[in-house]
């Protein structure tokens, strides 16, 4: 009997030696990678506003950005989440003061500064559209993540759509990211949601 237990003794060790070392050779080599926690989202930009006005991510300093990209001639997903936005500021009262919701267009070659302030007056007063060539536009969506793509099925085709992600995005007074909001949120819960940062 006492054998057995010796044998069983030096076994159970065995595995665990032989456990141990398969576990360190599994593990990379190297020098280990610290991460933030902090996600990469938002950057620098040069953009153009509804007014004509040629603006930089330093221009909201100070206060918070809720972003959306999207464009003028979306059927559904664009004006669904603008009108969930004005509900939301609408819900905050005064301290919807410290946010500016920015419109970023996805679709630049439609959307002028002309029509993203005729668009966005229907959604109130607060928003800030922003436009630019089609290179300052893919530049601000890969800062954002937000991916989109043309539609046409010719290549004159005036009427054509754009897919896009649907995330609002929640950027603080010094630019960096916060929070995010999935398409379908409710305004309230948006409103909720906000009222946690400011």
């Amino acid at each position: 009997m006492r054998r057995l237990i010796t044998v069983v003794v030096i076994a159970f060790c065995l595995g665990a030696v032989i456990g141990l070392g398969v576990l360190i050779a599994t593990q990379p080599s190297g020098p280990r990678t610290e991460t933030s926690g902090t996600a990469l989202i938002g950057g620098p930009f040069t953009l153009t506003n509804q007014d004509g006005k040629q603006v930089t991510e330093k221009d909201f300093r100070g206060k918070h950005m809720l972003v959306f990209f999207g464009f003028t001639h979306c059927p559904d997903i664009c004006p669904a989440e603008l009108q969930v936005i004005a509900e939301a500021l609408d819900d905050l009262g005064d301290k919807a003061e410290e946010v500016v919701p920015v419109f970023v267009t996805v679709d630049p070659a439609r959307d002028t500064p002309e029509a993203l302030k005729e668009y966005l007056s229907n959604f109130g007063d607060r928003f800030v559209g922003l436009t630019g060539s089609d290179k300052e536009i893919a530049k601000v969506a890969k800062e954002y993540r937000v991916t989109y793509q043309v539609h046409k099925e010719k290549p004159d085709d005036e009427n054509y759509n754009v897919d896009h992600s649907a995330i609002v995005y929640l950027m603080g007074p010094d630019g960096s990211y916060v929070d995010h909001f999935s398409y379908g949120t409710a305004p309230d819960k948006m409103a909720e949601g906000l009222k946690r940062y400011l």
